[in-house]
Order: C-alpha cells, then structure tokens, then sequence
C-alpha cells in the first residue's frame, strides 16, 4: 500500500456496502493518485474476493486508510476542506471550489450520507445533476470518476 503525502484530493467512501463498486474506485484512485479513505462499518471485509477482484491488481499502488469512526473522523475535519456528495440538494459538484488535498465525502450505496451531516454543513452539499425524474442516483463508482476527475481538472493536473 503506497501512502501519498499530498494527494490531489482524498476519496472518502462513508460506510461503502458493495465491494466492487470499493474496488472500482481503488483503481480510480491508484490511477489518479488520489488517496482514498474507507469511513465507519464496511458492508464487506477488506480481504473480500469481489473487492480484490474489482480492483484487480492495482491494490499495490492505491493508497488508501480505514476510519473505522465516522462522526470522530469527519469532526476532526476542517469544514472548509470537506465537500459532501448528495442527491439531497440542487447546487451542481461544478459549483466545488477544489483545492490541494480536499476531502470529497460519497455515501453508502443504499442512503447516501448521513442527514446530520448535510443539516450541519449545507454550503459544502453538491450534487451531481440527473435529468430524469425516476433516477434516484447515480452508481457510486460512476459518481465518484466524474466528480474525481472534474477537481483534477480544477488542480490543473492534466
């Protein structure tokens, strides 16, 4: 496992359920550099076959954590350093203002993030716009490369 000193920006999957969707960004992450951090009950085991499997290879090179404490890791952050993914509110991920090593917070699969968390911190709630109504999200590995990739391009980094 590589540990980077100055990620781009930090990949944080709060309470993440599916192992490849986990796996499949682990890879996105060991490609772009960007750390990710794991936060609260996983619904699988780090050692899970279908996480590796997603992965591939690539664990080598993805540096990566575990929190095991959601609500001590995220009050330990600086507010301004934080941005929260979320179908529950209309400002578009375009409005984030990146900067070097931000934190961009995704939900578990089946809830999203937690209520408290997006009543506590509004101004740092973005989303990512869907057009059709029946579509309740995005797939979280979808949702993360496009919001990844968008601050890359804010860091200038391509």
């Amino acid at each position: 496992m590589k540990l980077y000193q100055t990620p781009p920006v930090n990949v944080v999957l709060v309470e993440p359920q599916i192992p490849p969707n986990t796996g499949n960004i682990a890879r996105l992450c060991a490609a772009s550099r960007c750390h990710l951090i794991l936060v609260g009950t996983l619904g699988f085991e780090l050692t899970d076959r279908y996480l590796k499997r997603a992965g591939l290879d690539y664990w080598d090179y993805v540096s990566w954590e575990h929190q095991p404490d959601k609500e001590l890791f995220l009050n330990s952050m600086n507010p301004a350093k934080i941005h929260l993914l979320t179908t529950h509110t209309t400002t578009p991920y375009t409005r984030m203002e990146v900067k070097e090593s931000d934190y961009i917070f995704f939900g578990k699969e089946t809830a999203g993030l937690p209520e408290s968390w997006r009543l506590s911190h509004p101004e740092r709630c973005f989303t990512i716009p869907m057009w059709e109504p029946n579509v309740r999200s995005l797939n979280l590995a979808s949702a993360v490369s496009i919001v990844v990739y968008d601050a890359l391009r804010q860091l200038n980094r391509f």
